[in-house]
């Protein structure tokens, strides 16, 4: 495998990145799938873009909106590609008239993975990118497992690479960026009311919503757990370097599992029985206080009909007692 190419950075490349996080907004994503949706679908095509957004002074990148570019490349030679840097510009410039600080600052593609092509993609739109580092976003249109569709990288030198001792060029890699799913509160109504339209909630139940949400989650957790096993295999057979923060992650979250063995499985047992019966015992006095309270209100609630029924027992009574004495003091008068 191509180290241009490949995700994982060697172990011998330390450093801070020049893009700490990335936070992409619902509207970039709506864009990205139009967008493939209408020039690359049914076909082996990607799609390929420009990113917009702001870069803080920590190093996190939020982007809040994209567009599309002329892009084609040649299947048979995929280091042969067709970007169209005129319209690049023409459309920042249109854009700047629109949000003056929103600028460039990378590019997106439908990938589903890193290709050869993309290290010279990522060179000509960081000539474009004032901040001088440029963010490749990858949105898995399609996405084969759940969790987030999109993975963020960004290009550094690689400080390791025998080919620039030698000639004096300095090969770059692409570095893993985290990547969160963020929006403004005008977003997050909008995209509500989206899926409110693509997904009737009404029609599914709240048990069986919580149900398929749990799913998702633990078929989430599997597939990470998997990737996680793949990778430690790989670097135990010598296919991939040894990344220092990931073992001490992956060690990290050994050491916060409990001990299931010998007198811990007892007292960890223990712990989870006492730790049910107290949530039990909570929901089982919630429950009776809730049936004494509907058994009042329905008392409460018999009883006031049984007042109505009596005051208007009491109003039709008296109209027709008025009338007998009436009737009687004429005939007396008579």
């Amino acid at each position: 495998m191509d180290d241009a190419t490949d995700p994982t950075p060697p172990a011998s490349r330390s450093g801070r990145l020049p893009i700490a996080a990335a936070v992409i907004h619902p509207v970039v994503l709506l864009s990205i799938v139009d967008h493939h949706n209408r020039a690359c679908k049914n076909t082996k095509k990607r799609a390929v873009g420009i990113l917009l957004g702001t870069v803080s002074a920590r190093g996190q990148v939020d982007v809040y909106n994209s567009y599309a570019v002329p892009f084609e490349e040649d299947e048979r030679n995929p280091q042969v590609f067709f970007f169209d840097h005129d319209y690049v510009e023409h459309m920042a410039a249109m854009f700047r008239k629109v949000t003056a600080r929103e600028r460039i600052i990378g590019w997106y593609s439908t990938g589903p993975k890193i290709r050869p092509a993309d290290p010279d993609i990522d060179d000509i739109v960081r000539g474009f990118c004032a901040s001088g580092r440029s963010l490749y976003l990858i949105c898995k249109v399609e996405p084969t497992e759940l969790g987030l569709p999109t993975e963020t990288y960004v290009s550094v030198s690689d400080e390791s690479s025998v080919l620039g001792v030698s000639s004096g060029v300095r090969r770059r890699v692409f570095e893993h960026v985290p990547c969160s799913i963020g929006a403004l509160e005008a977003e997050e109504v909008g995209t509500e009311h989206l899926l409110r339209d693509v997904k009737d909630a009404a029609a599914v139940t709240t048990l069986a919503a919580d149900v398929s949400a749990k799913l998702e989650a633990l078929r989430s957790l599997t597939g990470r757990l998997r990737r996680i096993r793949q990778y430690v295999e790989q670097v135990a057979a010598g296919q991939l370097p040894i990344h220092n923060e990931i073992m001490y992650a992956l060690q990290d979250v050994l050491n916060r599992l409990p001990r299931l063995g010998g007198e811990h499985t007892q007292s960890l047992t223990r712990a989870l029985t006492v730790t049910v019966n107290d949530q039990m015992l909570t929901v089982y006095l919630a429950s009776l206080v809730r049936a004494i309270l509907a058994l009042h209100d329905l008392i409460n609630n018999k009883m006031e009909v049984i007042a109505s029924e009596r005051k208007m027992e009491k109003a039709l009574a008296a109209p027709a007692t008025t009338a007998k004495s009436k009737s009687v003091r004429d005939h007396d008068t008579t």
